[in-house]
């Protein structure tokens, strides 16, 4: 190589930086024996900042832009007039380029239950989880306090510092907020607000900030969700007198069910045996038998009768049987339009819809023109 050819290679100097990681916060541009040629170009595109080390000591922070660097450190003197050490410079300068841009969907939880005292449960346990965002807002700081001279630093390498502190200020905002652990859920903005200004006045100290911080989900220890499913059952249930008669009424219209089944079967188990005996005694078959050694035929069984459940200013009344119902048409309590309801009937229907009740209105007269 010429000496043309090496003052050319020593005047050309490009400073540049291209992320493709999505998780690198600090890269420190790499140059044989940290040599920053004098007049080297500087380029930081939008989203960093690099920060410019010379002689071990933090010169200057350059926001985006193209910059000249005019410093100290000018190898092409140094190669020349100092021929002791070897054509390479005593000076060392550095460039750390910084992403200052945010780093999102980061992921924050409680490892263990947080004590505090509930107005409604007394002293109880939660967990917590969501998602926060972290962003570089002083380069010089993070450099000098947290990177030091890591040549590449990334997001990982700190997310676990974030979390604690994370998780230690909601403890104490959560423990001091007085707020019932049932209207948490409403509150989870108000309470990602107090916990973010929390943080951000420890991370700053780092050249950090929080841009954004959510809180996704507020949990209660299993044995209690349990006993607050209960609770929330029998708030549903309401009257427990009108859900144990509407249970006890099902419980009956199933036994009616395996009642007639037994029954239905009973009867073609007789018919069966009529025929088979008509079988028998038909001019092909046996001489019929004496009168009294004939078998006795047993009566079939009477009809099941159907217990009714009448829907009354939105309660469940019942069960009656069907003359009970007869005698609350009669008195003018259950009309055409009252709503009833019997085991094995589809939903709700009308009683004149219902073909077993519309007789009990046909001896009555139909309301008077005008009523």
């Amino acid at each position: 190589m010429g000496i043309l050819d090496f003052l050319t290679g020593e005047f050309i100097d490009v400073i540049h930086w291209v992320d493709d990681s999505r998780d690198t916060m600090v890269w420190r541009f790499e140059r044989e024996d940290h040599e920053i040629k004098y007049g080297a170009k500087l380029t930081v595109r939008e989203g960093q900042a690099a920060v410019f080390v010379h002689e071990g000591q933090l010169a200057d922070v350059f926001t985006p832009g193209l910059y000249m660097l005019e410093t100290n450190n000018m190898p092409i003197l140094t190669t020349i007039n100092h021929w002791d050490h070897g054509f390479k410079s005593p000076f060392k300068s550095e460039i750390y380029y910084v992403n200052t841009t945010r780093f999102n969907d980061l992921k924050w939880g409680t490892k263990n239950p947080i004590m505090l005292r509930d107005p409604e449960f007394g002293p109880t346990r939660i967990r917590a989880f969501g998602t926060y965002s972290v962003r570089v807002t002083d380069p010089a700081k993070f450099l000098v306090e947290i990177v030091g001279t890591d040549g590449e630093f990334t997001m990982d390498e700190i997310s676990f510092q974030i979390r604690n502190i994370i998780v230690q200020a909601f403890s104490r905002v959560i423990a001091g907020a007085g707020i019932p652990v049932l209207d948490m859920a409403a509150n989870t903005a108000d309470l990602g607000k107090i916990v973010a200004a929390e943080i951000t006045g420890i991370v700053a100290d780092y050249g950090l900030s929080i841009p954004e911080f959510y809180i996704e989900n507020i949990s209660l220890p299993p044995a209690v969700e349990q006993v607050l499913d209960k609770r929330t059952s029998m708030g549903i249930a309401g009257n427990l007198d009108n859900y144990m008669k509407f249970n006890a009424a099902e419980a009956m219209g199933s036994e009616n069910s395996a009642m007639a089944s037994s029954m239905g079967a009973g009867m073609g188990a007789a018919m069966g045996m009529g025929m088979a005996g008509q079988m028998q005694s038909g001019p092909w078959g046996a001489a019929p038998a004496a009168p009294a050694a004939r078998a006795q035929t047993p009566p079939p069984p009477p009809p099941v009768e159907h217990v009714w459940h009448v829907a009354e200013n939105g309660e469940t009344k019942g069960p009656f049987s069907k003359a009970a119902i007869g005698r609350m048409a009669a008195a003018g309590s259950l009309t055409r339009d009252s709503h009833v309801w019997t085991p094995g009937q589809d939903g709700w229907k009308r009683a004149e819809d219902v073909a077993e009740l519309a007789q009990l209105f046909t001896i009555l007269p139909p309301p008077p023109p005008g009523a």
